[in-house]
């Protein structure tokens, strides 16, 4: 029954994406049946088999000993503090942020990750049929994270047509930032955010091949990537511990507004009609978590996790989903790979905003299209989670 359910699934993805089409005719099948075949041996090598448990293992244990370091400049700071049950979400799931943003920086400065994104990016794009500039900045996106991947290719930004610059934005919006992952781990299975950040990568060009497809053209597929020299190292350490800072404080103050604002609406919701906010939400979200292959009598209250992500952001549903106690382990599992992204309302105008900083008129562009990137970034979540479901 699981089996026939998600395939239903993956023909609902499909078929979502196919209405939203901007030109039917140039979908590339051959490319996306290619895409999905590498999503389902991936998710099985990584959830099905010893290969995947030693990988997956290992990801793990690297983030923790790394958050365990992040952890002493933590103690030396804020001493006791960091040990206070009140605050230990602030301190142990966002504060390593900075510690993780200094190791991207001086991966970056030593030039490290722009040989390893560039390569791997080339090596994607013989495979997904797209340019090399789109194979880029889906790896980059995984790894600096949604503002940060436009300026690593901002020679590129003011002369790419609408179709293309649609692509690198869903791109953004379907993964991760690695600087974000060892948080994600803290609050989720770490083997389903490891799933979720591979199958995103293949997804967000299986999703953008049938939404936005298009041809690049020899002369087109070209990469400048943009690598800053002129800062001296201790410049760029300093710079990218205050952008892990900045953007710890954000994620925290956004947990705050959101948090309060989605349990003053629900206290509206159960004064006014007997329901809160998320348990409606969750009645219209229940038969997608259905065709993802969750059982029926699980579907609201999953459904109601998924909303949240929408409409607040991954953090905010991750806490509702450690909190909740009527879900079972393989809908858990499901629902927190469908959590790994940055798919919602507040990153349209994360990327909006990143764009316009570089090239104001394609900044424009980005914002017009702001509910198809949300669309498409969706279905990436929802693709990413059917496929897992087949093995969880």
């Amino acid at each position: 029954m699981n089996y026939l359910l998600a395939i239903v699934g993956l023909l609902v993805v499909f078929l979502l994406a196919y209405a939203a089409s901007s030109s039917k005719k140039q979908i590339r099948y051959q490319s996306i049946f290619i895409m999905l075949v590498l999503q389902f041996l991936l998710a099985f090598v990584l959830i099905n088999t010893e290969i995947g448990e030693f990988f997956i293992g290992g990801f793990a244990a690297i983030f923790s000993i790394l958050i365990s370091f992040a952890m002493e400049g933590i103690g030396f700071v804020f001493g006791g503090l960091a040990k206070g049950e009140q605050v230990a979400f602030f301190f142990s799931v966002l504060m390593p942020i900075v510690f993780i943003s200094a190791l991207i920086g001086i991966l970056q400065y030593t030039k490290i990750l722009p040989f390893v994104i560039k390569y791997i990016g080339i090596v994607l794009s013989k495979v997904n049929g797209m340019g090399k500039l789109e194979s880029y900045n889906a790896v980059a996106s995984a790894i600096l994270g949604q503002s940060e991947v436009f300026i690593s290719v901002k020679k590129q930004i003011g002369l790419l047509p609408e179709h293309r610059l649609y692509t690198l934005c869903a791109s953004a919006m379907s993964t991760v930032s690695m600087s974000i992952v060892g948080a994600y781990m803290k609050m989720i299975e770490p083997k389903c955010v490891v799933v979720a950040l591979v199958l995103n990568l293949f997804g967000g060009f299986i999703i953008a091949s049938i939404i936005n497809p298009y041809e690049v053209t020899a002369q087109e597929d070209s990469l400048e990537v943009e690598v800053e020299t002129k800062q001296s190292f201790f410049e760029m350490l300093g710079e990218y511990i205050m952008d892990g800072f900045r953007v710890a404080v954000i994620v925290g103050a956004m947990l705050i507004g959101f948090v309060a604002l989605i349990g003053m609406v629900n206290g509206i919701f159960a004064s006014v009609f007997g329901i809160t906010f998320q348990q409606m939400l969750g009645f219209v979200f229940a038969p997608l978590a259905f065709v993802m292959g969750i059982p029926m009598q699980e579907t609201v209250g999953a459904g109601s996790i998924m909303a949240t992500k929408l409409v607040a952001n991954e953090f905010v549903a991750m806490l509702d989903l450690g909190k909740s106690t009527e879900l079972s382990a393989r809908t858990v599992s499901i629902v927190s790979v469908f959590l790994v992204s940055f798919a919602n309302f507040s990153s349209v105008g994360i990327i909006a905003g990143a764009v316009k900083a570089l090239q104001e008129k394609q900044g424009d562009i980005v914002a017009r299209f702001g509910l198809k990137l949300i669309y498409g970034a969706s279905l990436v979540s929802l693709l990413s989670a059917t496929v897992s479901g087949f093995f969880f």
